[in-house]
């Protein structure tokens, strides 16, 4: 069980680099950001979650804003995957948990 709660973490932390690169590209470059090749495959590296969130929230919600969205959903995904983890850790008095 931990070794799960060990990959979906990294997959989500993945995920959360991924879209603050973004971020950061899009403050540097701008609106050209979108010829950007490290922009390009950070959007790769994200689109299966900012899919996700973008099926899951209404319509109302702009475009733009999905990115934003799936970062702070991703952030309490992984807030809940470490509390979970370290609950499981001190479950099973592990050693390394002190």
């Amino acid at each position: 069980m931990l070794n799960l709660l060990n990959i979906i973490q990294l997959v989500i932390y993945i995920a959360l680099l991924a879209l603050v690169g973004q971020g950061v590209l899009l403050m540097l470059a701008g609106a050209r950001r979108e010829g950007n090749v490290f922009y390009r495959l950070l959007q790769v590296i994200s689109k299966p979650f900012t899919v996700l969130v973008r099926w899951i929230t209404p319509k109302q919600v702009d475009d733009r804003h999905v990115p934003v969205v799936t970062f702070l959903l991703l952030l309490i995904v992984y807030a809940v995957v470490t509390f979970e983890k370290i609950n499981l850790c001190m479950a099973a008095n592990m050693a390394g948990c002190r």
